[in-house]
C-alpha cells in the first residue's frame, strides 16, 4: 500500500489516486488532469502529491508531501472513449523511500495478466455508502477476459484497457479512485502494476467490471517520457 498517493487539487482535496513507480515519478489517469470549465487540473503547480499514510487529515511522521513540478498527459489521450488514459507526474523534490513510501513494480510490455487472476484495487474513492472514504481502501478483483468485457460494456473495450472487477457485484472502483493502482502478485509476492484505474459503467454493478489502462502497452512510453 505504500505506493499509493493520495493527488489533491488545491482548493478541491483528493481528487484521484496515483502509483509511485520511483522515488520522483508517479502513475495516474490523463483524465485526472484535464481542464474543466471551472479548474485547470492541467496546472502542475495546483497539484499536491501526499504519500506514505492512509487515512485523508491524519498525517503522521512517515507521510511526504510533495508539490508537481510537471505533468505529462498522453498524446494520444482520447476524452471521448478514455483510451490512452495515463499521465506521469514528477515530483518537485525526491521521497525518502522507505517501508511506508516505496514503489511498484513495472511489468515488462511482454507480460501478461491472465484472466481469473487475483488483483488488487485500492483508493479512497466512493464507497457503498456513498462520499469519498476518508481511509485507504482495499479491495480484491479478477481480471477479466477482455472479450467477455467488451460485451458487457458494448463495445467500448479497446486494446489499451483490462478489465477486472466480480462479475456478480459488489466490488469495484468508483469516483476517487481514478489514477489509482490495480496491482498483481507474482508467484514470490512482489507486487506488480497491471493498470491505472480509468472507467467505468457505474460502480460494483453486476456484469460491468472497471476498465484500467493496460499498462504493459505503455511500458516504453514511461521509459521514454520518466527514465523510470
Amino acid at each position: 500500500m505504500g505506493e499509493c498517493v493520495s493527488l489533491h487539487f488545491k482548493g478541491l482535496g483528493h481528487l484521484c489516486g496515483a502509483s509511485l513507480l520511483s522515488d520522483r515519478w508517479l502513475l495516474t489517469a490523463a483524465h485526472c488532469v484535464q481542464d474543466t470549465r471551472r479548474y485547470k487540473l492541467s496546472r502542475a503547480d495546483k497539484w499536491e502529491a501526499l504519500l506514505g499514510f492512509n487515512v485523508q487529515n491524519e498525517t503522521n511522521e512517515w507521510t511526504a508531501k510533495r508539490g508537481v513540478k510537471r505533468i505529462i498527459p498522453h498524446y494520444f489521450y482520447n476524452k471521448y472513449n478514455n483510451d490512452n488514459d495515463i499521465a506521469l507526474m514528477e515530483l518537485d523534490a525526491s521521497v525518502n523511500l522507505t517501508q511506508h513510501i516505496s514503489p511498484i513494480c513495472l511489468p515488462s510490455s511482454t507480460y501478461y495478466f491472465p484472466s481469473g487472476r487475483d488483483a488488487w484495487i485500492t483508493g479512497w474513492g466512493s464507497t457503498m455508502l456513498g462520499g469519498d472514504s476518508a481511509t485507504l481502501q482495499k479491495a480484491k478483483v479478477k481480471v477479466i477476459n477482455s472479450w467477455f468485457c467488451d460485451l458487457f460494456l458494448s463495445h467500448t473495450v479497446t486494446d489499451n484497457m483490462l478489465c477486472a472487477g466480480v462479475i456478480s457485484g459488489g466490488v469495484d472502483t468508483c469516483q476517487g479512485d481514478s489514477g489509482g493502482p490495480l496491482s498483481v502478485a507474482n508467484p514470490s509476492g512482489r507486487f506488480f502494476l497491471a493498470g491505472v484505474t480509468s472507467w467505468g459503467n457505474g460502480c460494483g454493478l453486476m456484469y460491468r467490471p472497471g476498465v484500467y489502462t493496460r499498462v504493459t502497452k505503455y511500458r516504453n512510453w514511461i521509459k521514454h517520457k520518466s527514465g523510470v
